[in-house]
């Protein structure tokens, strides 16, 4: 045995269970406000991170000290005092922007609270349902998207697909696949006040809160939400555009799916497509973001694909495998759209 090796391993052990530690008390930082409550106020002390907190004292220690440890705070000694950098800031206490990850934390432990229901389904076959992540679940997935969603998605994504951005804004009929709480399809009926937009999903829960949203902003006219999937839509629709925002991967039944989007779409028509940022081979994607990828089809994507029997096809599906599904279900032209992303890949596919 390579005793430096085994070292070397132990090492990462340990560093990737602080790494989930972190995860944790990161959300705890986005959950209770205190990364919120230290957000441009320079070093504070102990005593008046309590005190603009309004958080239990001894809970509040401890925390900044695993946030020292963990890199989030910086901590001077002399002065004891703790900050959270501007630079930090930016990232975890900025809800609603489209730079904001605090989304991440609390998807971590929505995930990992169906672990043992994973490793039974290892087993067993089947998953877990999308239903049972609850509304924790569909929560953290909406504090992920919500503000790429809102700020990128009518200024630089859509603008990319040539000729959209004057399509929508004369006036067109946009369906909006897997739309959960409904804020793509929100954001299209706020940039484009000429089109019209539905919005589905299969769960309710979601599409109760689409619909509230919707009334809450007074779109309701033009914006129009039903839990169904495709298959329950009338095949003369009519759509110019369709939009699947991080979910063809997670599709029941992706090819049938697709098909019938294709099938509601104009003849001129183009599907819009987010995926995770994936490369078609495996070597390509041993980095953190593969890693978090994969955990994500594990815990999430795929085993709700197979709780429902589902091919299960995961969040790294990757750039090839929705080209073949897309090619297949009849669309002319895939074109991968110049967009930077860390995290995505977008695809426009035309009828």
């Amino acid at each position: 045995m390579d005793t430096q090796r085994m070292k070397a391993f132990a090492g990462q052990v340990f560093s990737d269970m602080a790494g989930a530690m972190t995860a944790g008390m990161a959300y705890l930082g986005t959950e209770t406000g205190l990364f919120q409550n230290m957000a441009g106020k320079g070093p504070l002390r102990l005593d008046e991170v309590i005190s603009v907190s309004g958080l239990q004292p001894r809970y509040v220690e401890e925390w900044l000290k695993g946030m020292v440890a963990a890199g989030y705070l910086e901590y001077v000694p002399e002065d004891e005092t703790f900050e959270l950098p501007d630079e930090h800031a930016f990232l975890v206490a900025s809800e609603g922007t489209d730079h904001f990850v605090g989304g991440l934390f609390h998807f971590a432990p929505v995930l990992l609270q169906v672990a043992p229901r994973v490793a039974e389904a290892f087993r067993t076959g089947g998953g877990v349902p999308f239903g049972h992540y609850g509304p924790e679940g569909i929560a953290a997935l909406d504090m992920i998207n919500r503000g790429q969603y809102e700020h990128r998605l009518s200024s630089e994504w859509l603008p990319a697909i040539t000729d959209m951005a004057d399509r929508l804004a004369s006036g067109a009929r946009i369906l909006d696949v897997g739309c959960g709480v409904g804020r793509t399809s929100l954001a299209l009926a706020q940039a484009y006040p000429e089109s019209t937009v539905v919005g589905i999903d299969p769960d309710t829960a979601s599409i109760e809160q689409a619909l509230a949203l919707a009334h809450e902003r007074g779109l309701s006219e033009r914006v129009s939400f039903m839990a169904t999937t495709t298959a329950d839509l009338s095949r003369d629709a009519g759509f110019d555009l369709a939009i699947a925002c991080d979910c063809v991967h997670d599709f029941t039944d992706p090819q049938g799916t697709l098909n019938e989007i294709r099938n509601l779409l104009n003849d001129d028509g183009v599907l819009f497509v987010v995926e995770p940022k994936v490369a078609d081979d495996l070597s390509d994607n041993i980095n953190p973001i593969g890693t978090m990828f994969y955990g994500f089809s594990l815990f999430h994507c795929m085993t709700q694909s197979l709780a429902d029997g589902g091919p299960g096809l995961g969040t790294c599906l990757g750039p090839s495998g929705l080209r073949d599904l897309l090619l297949e279900a009849g669309f002319s032209d895939v074109e991968t759209l110049p967009i930077r992303s860390q995290v995505n890949n977008f695809f426009a596919a035309r009828a």
